[in-house]
């Protein structure tokens, strides 16, 4: 009588094959997600450590980029830059043209998977005059957008977050 293989002499994948078969089915899976959907489906959230600060006062922001799915995503971008972040629509809160390698990349994630990063904004703007001189300007007292966002195509879909604060 033949019946199941007892559990001791089944042979298991182990090591590197069972790695290799879980990236090719994870792999499998993500195909199955659109890239548009993905774009869709990816969170961004943006904060800061305060809501106001004091003129020139450094601001720590922290950005946090979500897969909510149980399968991984990939979301193509043109250049090498896969994220960045503005200051009421200068990018990195620079009027200096920004120049990344042309080379299409992409932002891929997990299945669930978190990517989470902090920075410091010096409270300044940087201005580039005649390409010869820059200076570091303090904003007038105000309110600010800060917008963080995924590097696609398309800028209108494209995954992003916003969050205000106020200098005094």
């Amino acid at each position: 009588m033949v019946g199941p293989t007892p559990r001791s002499d089944r042979s298991e994948r182990s090591g590197a094959d069972a790695d290799d078969s879980r990236y090719t089915t994870a792999n499998f899976l993500a195909a199955l997600v659109p890239t548009a959907l993905a774009r869709r489906l990816l969170r961004v959230s943006v904060e800061t450590d305060r809501q106001v600060y004091d003129r020139d006062d450094p601001v720590e922001i922290t950005v946090e980029f979500k897969n909510p799915l149980p399968v991984p995503i990939d979301i193509p971008t043109p250049e090498q830059r896969r994220w960045g972040w503005m200051i009421d629509g200068l990018l990195e809160a620079s009027d200096e043209d920004r120049y990344t390698r042309s080379r299409p990349s992409s932002f891929s994630f997990g299945g669930g998977e978190r990517k989470r990063t902090s920075f410091t904004w010096n409270g300044r703007f940087e201005r580039h005059r005649e390409n010869t001189y820059r200076e570091s300007v303090v904003p007038d007292p105000g309110e600010y957008e800060i917008r963080v966002f995924v590097a696609t195509h398309e800028d209108a879909f494209s995954p992003s977050d916003t969050t205000t604060i106020t200098l005094r």
